[in-house]
Order: C-alpha cells, then sequence, then structure tokens
C-alpha cells in the first residue's frame, strides 16, 4: 500500500554528509512506515477535534516542505504544492495514492538536487517566516531531519490511535 516496511539504518560513525544523509533517509521512511498497511479512511482519520491533523495531512506536508527547501530553495522552479499548512492537512477531497506518489517524487527530486550540490555549503534561496534567507545545503538537511522528527512523534500517536501499532 502506501507505505514501507523497512527503514535504512543509519551508521554510527560516519563522515557529516553522510550521516545527514543517513538521518534524512531514515526520517523519511519511519513517515512511510507509520502509514503502512492502513485504509485510505484510516490514513485520513484525525487526531482529536478540532485539530485536521491526519497521516495523510503528514504525508501532503512533508511533500511541501521537501518541495520547498530543495526545490524552491535550490533551483527555483517549484509552485507551492499547496496555498498553505492548513490546505496540506485537509484530507477531506484527497487521493492517497497521489499523495504518496507526489511525496516519493518529491524526494526523489530532492535527492538529485542534493546529490549535484558539492559541498554541505552550497548556498540557495528561501524564505522563512516571511524572511528571505540563503540556507546551505547542511542548514536544509538538519531542518529537514527536525521537521520529519517532529512530525514522525505526531505520526507515532496517530498511528497508535487508528489502530494500536506502536513502536513501527
Amino acid at each position: 500500500m502506501a507505505g514501507v516496511t523497512d527503514r535504512p539504518d543509519p551508521p554510527a560513525a560516519a563522515g557529516e554528509r553522510e550521516m545527514l544523509e543517513a538521518w534524512l533517509e531514515f526520517h523519511r521512511a519511519t513517515l512511510l512506515t507509520k502509514c503502512a498497511g492502513l485504509t485510505d479512511d484510516q490514513l485520513g482519520t484525525r487526531s482529536a477535534p478540532p485539530s485536521s491533523l491526519s497521516l495523510l495531512g503528514l504525508v501532503r506536508h512533508a511533500a511541501q516542505v521537501e518541495r520547498n527547501w530543495f526545490r524552491a530553495a535550490f533551483t527555483d522552479d517549484a509552485e507551492p504544492l499547496f496555498a498553505s499548512d492548513l490546505e496540506a492537512f485537509d484530507v477531506e477531497t484527497a487521493d492517497a495514492a497521489t499523495d504518496f506518489a507526489r511525496l516519493r517524487a518529491e524526494v526523489e527530486h530532492s535527492r538529485r538536487v542534493a546529490a549535484a550540490l558539492s559541498t554541505l555549503d552550497a548556498r540557495g534561496t528561501g524564505i522563512r517566516g516571511g524572511e528571505r534567507i540563503a540556507p546551505s545545503l547542511r542548514w536544509v538537511y538538519v531542518h529537514m531531519i527536525e521537521e520529519y522528527a517532529r512530525h514522525n512523534g505526531h505520526a507515532d500517536l496517530l498511528r497508535e490511535r487508528i489502530d494500536g501499532v506502536v513502536g513501527v
């Protein structure tokens, strides 16, 4: 179905770039693992009123964040996938298969963008909090790890609420 059931195990010791990439891959796979085996209805299950948080909303948000911090920040060739985070989390008319395919496509594009940058100090453009910044690839990696890790915590709770599964 939508997710995966295995995750890459980050190395205990490695160079900085390899370590950052490994942890980002681990967290990308963790989100998909949290979604594995669920129906479309389960993926759209909201955490608790009035929150619109759902696993599918997290997948849509992750695609938007991937696009913003790799495609838009380093190649300037991206329109946002959603007008806002609120729209990303609104899954009433969402299609899970489309959204998982979109996330996978954005992750693949992110990998290609990063691979084309020769150093972690390579600078992009970007907007954070309405202010233009020029993040380094290192900053983007650290931010993306933080982004996924935070939302994977939400995904843990959502998955447990949906079917009682913990620790995946």
